[in-house]
């Protein structure tokens, strides 16, 4: 299996930065694809940004030339730095891991999220 840990959320203000980080255990193959979701109450789950295995990006129109996702594979790690923060940016920020088993079978895998509040 794989587990996902994120950290690094917190309460910061407006035009603020965080950096987000989220490490992989477990027992498996390869991670492929890497994501950031974050949720807002009362919103659907929704993507911020993801990065494949050969570190092509893709985000959200509302945290373009804001936000930078990048992954680190000798550390099983993905991060989001996170700057020009708006209150809007406050959410549950999810890691969501394409994953391949030993034995090669395919699991998606989430974490537990962490909070991102920012004030104005």
């Amino acid at each position: 299996q794989v587990q996902l840990v994120e950290s690094g959320g917190g309460l910061v203000q407006a035009g603020g930065s965080l950096r987000l980080s989220c490490v992989a255990s477990g027992n498996y193959l390869r991670i492929n694809a890497l994501g950031w979701y974050r949720q807002a109450p009362g919103k659907q789950r929704e993507l911020v940004a993801a990065i494949t295995s050969g570190r092509d990006t893709n985000y959200a129109d509302s945290v373009k030339g804001r936000f930078t996702i990048s992954r680190d594979n000798a550390k099983n790690t993905v991060y989001l730095q996170m700057n020009s923060l708006k209150p809007e940016d406050t959410a549950v920020y999810y890691c969501n891991a394409d994953s391949i088993l030993m034995g090669g079978r395919y699991l998606e895998v989430w974490g537990q999220g962490t909070l991102v509040t920012v004030s104005s």
